[in-house]
């Protein structure tokens, strides 16, 4: 099988940012995922399962609510390896155009106070999996590293010459 793209880049070279990741058209509309990377891969431990639940839920919910971007948004949620989340927006806006939403996003969440939108179990598949403090750490930590983060390297993926793919095959990165 041919590898996706997400994992045809340099994760061994990643930092976190706001990285755009793919642009797709669905019919007339163009559709964009970005890269919302919390923590280094694999050097630095990966988000708890249940404080990342708990960043899906409030995130997902400040997005769909935020006047600006709740009819731009298609998806929010979490990468399977744990150490950052994917959204899909309407359009084509920049990396450093979704960095003010998402410093909004993360601080709303670093200051949360009250119960987890959602984690009901009518509402949730696993509401019992949800970790409140956990998840306001981590996003009090993104918020910094945002805020003080050099803004020319964490919004285009680090390049690199050419990776070896686990399928023999050559990618080049651009």
């Amino acid at each position: 099988m041919k590898l996706i793209p997400s994992f045809s880049v340099d994760h061994t070279r990643i930092i976190p940012g706001i990285y755009e990741s793919r642009i797709d058209t669905l019919g007339d509309e163009i559709v964009t995922t970005f890269d919302i990377r919390m923590k280094t891969p694999n050097a630095e431990p990966a988000i708890a399962p249940a404080a990342m639940h708990t960043i899906e839920h409030i995130i997902a919910t400040y997005l769909r609510n935020d006047p600006e971007w709740k009819d731009k948004l298609i998806y929010w949620g979490p990468m399977g390896c744990l150490t950052g989340c994917y959204i899909i927006v309407k359009g084509r806006p920049a990396a450093e155009d979704m960095y003010p939403v998402m410093l909004e996003a993360f601080r709303h969440l670093a200051e949360y106070e009250g119960e987890v939108p959602g984690a009901q179990p009518v509402n949730c598949g696993n509401y019992l999996m949800h970790d409140l403090p956990m998840a306001k750490w981590e996003a009090a930590r993104y918020v910094e590293y945002l805020t003080n983060a050099d803004k020319d390297l964490i919004f285009t993926y680090p390049k690199t010459e050419k990776l070896k793919l686990d399928n023999d095959q050559e990618f080049f990165d651009s």
